[in-house]
């Protein structure tokens, strides 16, 4: 099973941007699809974004679509998140999941591994 590390969380203003990470370790990483969630206080986890085991396909949730980028570097074990234009209601913990079939999903019951998280605020 793929262990998972996220990194890049901040602090950041209305309009700015982060790039988050996500290095993987003890696994086949070019065989998996990868996702990245978020949860808000109080609110249920989301799904944000995935990518697929080779990185030609590609999924975002509707309010991120045209500010978010989700891309892999397979050579370098990781799954990266660029966020544009960040609001106040990206404010969440990020996490990082992993999908040994290779095929990616907004349904985060197809992920068997996660990352501990990684904290973004947006301050208006």
């Amino acid at each position: 099973q793929v262990q998972l590390v996220e990194s890049g969380g901040g602090l950041v203003q209305v309009g700015g941007s982060l790039r988050l990470s996500c290095a993987a370790s003890g696994g086949t990483f070019r065989t998996y699809a990868l996702g990245w969630f978020r949860q808000a206080p109080g609110k249920e986890r989301e799904f944000v974004a995935a990518i697929n085991w080779s990185g030609d396909s590609t999924d975002y949730v509707n309010s991120v679509k045209g500010r978010f980028t989700i891309s892999r570097d397979n050579a370098k074990n990781t799954v990266y998140l660029q966020m544009n234009s960040l609001k106040p209601e990206d404010t969440a913990v990020y996490y990082c999941a992993a999908d040994r079939w290779g095929v990616g999903s907004s349904n985060h019951r197809a992920y068997d591994s996660w990352g501990r998280g990684t904290q973004v605020t947006v301050s208006s």
